[in-house]
Order: structure tokens, then sequence, then C-alpha cells
């Protein structure tokens, strides 16, 4: 049997090393000069002369981008109402960091083993987002698993079922699961209710729903747009850079294709975000290279991407981690650096994300001043870094968002997901809850006794 890789055993061809200093690199990134992707790769590693992190430099590196996040967007810290509502666990692409899947065969019928993941149907999709739309939010947020009885909508699966070989394009009908998804048009459609916001349909799950046809991206966005799809997030990103995705995920689409899917979706009136799956086994060289790709990007779809989100890896429970491929994810210094380096070498990306899912709260408040600008939003419920044993928690209050923004000298703001609406919330005027969404009325989103209550050691 063929030996997993290991930690040792990668080698790739881009690697940090470059003719630039990281001093020229820092002059030009406080000049507001467009830094190329060596400048990038000086201010990753806080200079490509000496080993690990230099601390004194890191700091220069976070004052820089603190700087240019003031003259960017100034000092409002926006969030918004949001809920999660991930439709399947099962999926069998096999990406070597994520755990949130579950084998796609022990969710059928005649499954030996029970599924430990779930499967809702559009019904129950729409019951979830109706109560949370009730309650005050502004968008609904669903990324799901690669289910094989996955359609686009019903002429998609009158082709899939026709297929001559199924397994080719990964197609089992809905009759061999305990739970039918649907189809993704199906399941949009469940999800816009009463005006809510839908953010959905990664590059992977568009391209999971038009496999066995020749549609374009375009084709597959437009009906998921006609269905209530709203925005696009740019997730399945991870590492935009072959040698790393042969590596952590070589069932996934490549790079070039993430690329012409996203274009697609800003073609048909999509807005987007755009990600980065940091902190396994790519190097600071990969990280410049992936901004680079989606500056280049941006400018390609004319400015639709409203938000970059890096995303810290969370190793413990992936099989990267059990497979000794890693040893760890990404240490702070690197997490301060991949949000300030961001917002310096993204010019025409205006807001940056700080996850206080991946970082927590103390160092998702500190990546505040580290040149994020947004704090994500409410989180009704959140799987995914959970089931990679991530350490925080499913839900922020208003409260807790006005109490942690104001406690840094920032201004909370409710946001839309496009960021075209906000509202200054006022720290003296509570309570404090949502009012920008459609059913929005300023009350807060969950009752003191509704709160989560955090899972014991």
């Amino acid at each position: 049997m063929e030996q997993p890789v290991t930690e040792a055993d990668l080698a790739f061809d881009h690697v940090p090393e470059t003719d630039q200093s990281f001093e020229n690199a820092l002059a030009k990134a406080r000049d507001g000069d467009r830094l190329a992707v060596d400048d990038a790769i000086e201010l990753l590693t806080t200079g490509t002369d000496s080993d690990g992190i230099d601390r004194r430099r890191k700091e220069r590196v976070l004052e820089a981008a603190d700087r240019r996040r003031a003259e960017v967007v100034g000092e409002e810290v926006t969030f918004t109402a949001n809920l999660n509502n991930n439709v399947t666990t099962a999926c069998n692409v096999g990406c070597l960091f994520c755990n949130f899947k579950d084998a796609a065969h022990t969710f059928e019928r005649d499954a030996e083993m029970e599924t430990a993941g779930f499967t809702k149907t559009p019904e129950e999709s729409r019951e979830i987002v109706k109560d949370a739309v009730e309650r005050g939010i502004y968008e609904v947020c669903s990324v799901s698993g690669l289910h094989p009885a996955f359609a686009l909508d019903e002429e998609h699966r009158e082709i899939l079922d026709a297929h001559p070989n199924p397994k080719e394009v990964n197609y089992k009908p809905p009759a061999a699961y305990e739970t039918s998804p649907g189809t993704y048009v199906d399941q949009i459609a469940a999800m816009s209710v009463d005006g809510v916001h839908v953010h959905s349909m990664t590059p992977e799950e568009a391209y999971h729903a038009r496999r066995g046809t020749d549609w374009s991206y375009e084709e597959v966005f437009r009906r998921l747009k006609d269905a209530g799809l709203d925005t696009v997030p740019g997730t399945a990103a991870e590492i935009l850079v072959e040698e790393v995705r042969d590596v952590i995920c070589p069932g996934k689409i490549g790079t070039d294709e993430w690329l012409e899917a996203m274009e697609a979706a800003a073609n048909v009136g999509l807005g987007m975000t755009a990600t980065i799956m940091y902190g396994h086994v790519e190097n600071e060289a990969h990280r410049a290279l992936h901004l680079k790709r989606v500056r280049d990007l941006q400018e390609r779809v004319d400015g639709a991407i409203t938000e970059f989100v890096p995303l810290s890896f969370v190793h413990q429970n992936t099989p990267l981690f059990e497979h000794d491929v890693v040893s760890s994810g990404p240490s702070t210094d690197e997490d301060e650096l991949m949000i300030a380096v961001s917002r310096l070498f993204l010019d025409n990306v205006d807001h940056i994300q700080s996850s206080w899912v991946k970082y927590g709260d103390e160092q998702g408040l500190k990546m505040l001043n580290c040149g994020a600008d947004d704090f994500m939003g409410t989180i009704l419920s959140e799987e995914i870094t959970k089931r990679a044993g991530g350490d925080y928690g499913e839900f922020r209050s208003f409260a807790d968002y006005v109490e942690m923004i104001a406690s840094i000298g920032r201004i909370p703001v409710e946001r839309s997901t496009d960021y075209e609406k906000r509202r200054v919330i006022d720290p003296d005027d509570p309570p404090f809850g949502p009012q920008l969404g459609p059913k929005a009325d300023g009350t807060p989103l969950l009752a003191d006794d509704e709160r989560p209550v955090p899972a014991d050691d």
C-alpha cells in the first residue's frame, strides 16, 4: 500500500526566496505602492535574509497595515446578522484538510454503519431559515459537502440519471439515500425566504452542479440566481497554486477552474467574497502567489469581490494532521502577518475580515489592529471549524460585538452582505439587536436562555 506523504517529504518548486529586501518591501507598502509577489514574500517572512519571524520587523508590518486600514475604511468595524445553514456533510472528494465531511456511502439506505453526519431536505432548510429571519438575520450562508445525489435542477437530474457511467460523475440517485438533499435550485429557493440574502454555491459546488454536462458556469450561476442566489462565497480556494492543491485536495477543481467559476458568477451579476486557507503545507511564496491571483481576479471582475477572508488552518482532527503531513496550524505571528499583508497587497479589495471562529475573541480583536476591519457575523450555527477541532463558539450576539469593538476604541457597525447598507451602533444605547434584516426590529437574536452553552472540556 502506498504510504501517505509526510511533512518531511514535501518539496515545492515555489520557495520563499527573493532578490528583494525586507526594507524595500516595507517602504513600498508604507508609500502605498502596488506590491509585487516578492514584496509580499518579504513581508510575510519578515525578511528572507534570516530564519523565523523577526518580532520587531513584524510590528512594523502590522503598523503599516493598520495605517492603511484607517486610510481605506476608517475606524468602523463591521459585522452582519447571519445564519449558517450547511445542507449536508455527505462528501467523497477526500480533501486532507477537512473534517467537516462524512463519507457519502454512510448515508445510503443499505449502509452497514450509521452516519455521523446530516442531510437536510429543502423543507427543513426553509424552516430553519424562516425562523432565523423572524429573529432578525440579514443573511443565510450555506456551504455543503458534495453529496452524490445533488443535481443542479430537474433537467440536470435527468441528464445524470441517463449517464452511462454514474460513478464517473460522482452520482447516485436520491432513492439510494435515507434523506435526499433535493437539488441545488430547490435548496436555494427554499432558503430564499422573506427577502433574506442568500450567500451560497462555492466554485466547487458549482462544478458539482454542472458535472456530466457541457453547461458553462454562467449557465449554472444564472439558474441559481433565478432561484434566489444573491452572492457567492469564494471558498474552496484554499491555496491557488497547483503544487499545493495536489497535496491537500487532489480531488478538487484546480486553480484555473476556480478562477473561471468566480468570473462566471460575476458575469451574471453576482457579488462574491474571496478566501485563503493557510498554515498547512504551503509556504509564504504560495501565500503571496495566492494574493496575486485574487488581486488579478478582482481587476477582471470589476470589483465584485467585497471582502477577503484569511482562514487559519485548524489542524486537529484533520487527515493532514492524522497522517503526519502537518504537525500544527499557523502560529499567531503568521496569522497576524497574513491579515496585514492581505491589507497591504490587496489594494483593490476594501475589506479584510477577522474570523473569531478561527482566532477566538481576543486574537480576533487583535487582528482588527493588524489591518482587518470586518468581524464576521453572528453565525447561529457553525459546524465546519468545530468539527475540525476548533475551540471557539458558535454564536456572537450584537451585545458581544458592541462590547468587544468598543473595547478597542473602534465603532461597531451592522452591515449588509455587500456592505452597501450600514448602521452605526451607539454603545450607550442598549438593547442591541439587528435592524437591517428583512424582519429585524432591533430585538436581540437570541434571548439569554437560548444562548449556546459551551461544551465541557
